[in-house]
């Protein structure tokens, strides 16, 4: 005994693709922090030239931060954690924050 059924499916399957969102790391000036080190913090950890690192580290000193660098939230999370170690061992008070791009 067979039975033949048609079966009609009458949904559509909208795929909708997010793009997750990026985020700015930005450095923040403190009064304790040697310029050298900075410098040596963006070369290190966010991969900026000798010239570019000099630039932002200036930025950074004039005007009291700088986005140094845009990433997913969880690279921008290492990073930013990277800064934070670097400078509690050398015994420097760099600070750092992550901000949703818009």
């Amino acid at each position: 005994m067979s039975i033949d059924t048609d079966i009609v499916i009458d949904e559509k399957v909208v795929i909708k693709e997010t793009i997750p969102p990026k985020y700015n790391v930005i450095l923040l000036n403190d009064e304790h922090t040697p310029i050298d080190f900075v410098i040596r913090i963006l070369q290190q950890i966010f991969k900026h030239s000798q010239e570019t690192s000099e630039q932002l580290t200036m930025k950074i000193h004039n005007e009291g931060s700088a986005v140094v660098g845009t990433y997913n939230y969880e690279v921008a999370e290492m990073k930013g954690n990277e800064v934070l170690s670097l400078g509690r061992n050398n015994g420097f008070p760099l600070q750092c924050k992550l901000e949703e791009t818009e």
